[in-house]
């Protein structure tokens, strides 16, 4: 018979604060080989927060953001609000000229509606609202300003390309943004570490990415009752992913992307997302072993009754 989550919860209490740190070496060949079958590109970083430990599987090539690069829009918002160039709690006016695509919330506002700017940063990242983002992209000063500010913190791959002048080949390859593996974790790895902006900003920030809409891909595989950060992307041939969690035994970091997928399907089981999962499955196992979560296999993905 299958141990009750109690009772499991009794045994993680017992031994919590003993799980071993994971073999870097075998996890990296775990998840060399399950790359090495899938149909398109992979690039996966992977860093213990807590030794400093890090895998990289093509971590430094260039693939599509999609909608992770929602993440560097809000990081030079916050970087405006700093220096007294807009304010958080600051009412917007809502035009329908902004208007990207029915599936967004913000979309459906009506014309001269009045928002704050802290609720579009909450629905840029939480629900992965187009059209807020796209507001938010030229609040920030436009794709110029964001690739400014990738600039000054040493960012080198991480580039904004929709809407920007002079990036357009960038832009007809990767879409709306291109990032490496590495740094799209680093940037994360910065706000966890309060190191974004300001101590304060970060700590808001982190918040944001904390509340995400989206979590039947990585953190699906990560109990509910454990804290993490995040933000996903998704285009046709491209599924991407970067994760910050919070788990018992110490943060841990990483983030997956593909690129050139054969399977473009938008259906729950698509190569790249069944890859974040089994990627992200992989990690909570490594890491958490003596959690009842990874004792009683506990995953599962609800469909209603």
């Amino acid at each position: 018979m299958k141990p009750s989550f109690l009772s499991l919860l009794l045994a993680f209490v017992l031994v919590s604060g003993c799980s071993p740190r994971p073999n870097f070496d075998e996890l990296e060949r775990d998840l060399t080989s399950l790359t090495e079958s899938f149909d398109g590109v992979v690039g996966i970083y992977i860093k213990d927060l807590t030794t400093g430990e890090e895998i990289t599987i093509q971590a430094d090539t260039l693939f599509p953001t999609a909608s992770m690069i929602k993440v560097p829009i809000m990081l030079t918002i916050f970087d405006r609000i700093e220096r007294g160039e807009l304010a958080y709690q600051q009412p917007l006016i809502y035009k329908d000229s902004l208007f990207y695509s029915d599936e967004d919330i913000t979309g459906e506002f009506k014309d001269s509606a009045s928002v704050l700017l802290s609720e579009m940063v909450e629905l840029s990242i939480t629900n992965s609202d187009n059209t807020a983002s796209l507001w938010l992209q030229e609040l920030a000063g436009t794709g110029v300003a964001i690739n400014e500010w990738l600039s000054s913190q040493g960012f080198e791959g991480t580039r904004m390309n929709s809407r920007t002048p002079d990036r357009r080949p960038d832009w007809e390859k990767y879409g709306w943004g291109q990032t490496t593996p590495r740094e799209m974790a680093q940037l994360l790895e910065m706000i966890r570490t309060g190191t974004a902006v300001s101590a304060a900003a970060s700590e808001e920030m982190y918040r944001v990415l904390t509340r995400i809409y989206w979590n039947d891909t990585a953190l699906s595989q990560i109990p509910p009752t454990v804290q993490v950060a995040s933000k996903q992307g998704a285009v046709n041939a491209s599924k991407s992913e970067v994760v910050l969690v919070n788990a018992p035994s110490g943060d841990y970091l990483f983030c997956v992307i593909t690129k050139n997928q054969t399977d473009e399907r938008w259906n729950y089981d698509n190569a790249g997302a069944e890859l974040i999962r089994e990627v992200s499955k992989r990690l909570w196992n490594a890491f958490e072993p003596n959690h009842p979560y990874t004792q009683a296999n506990g995953y599962m993905r609800y469909v209603g009754p």
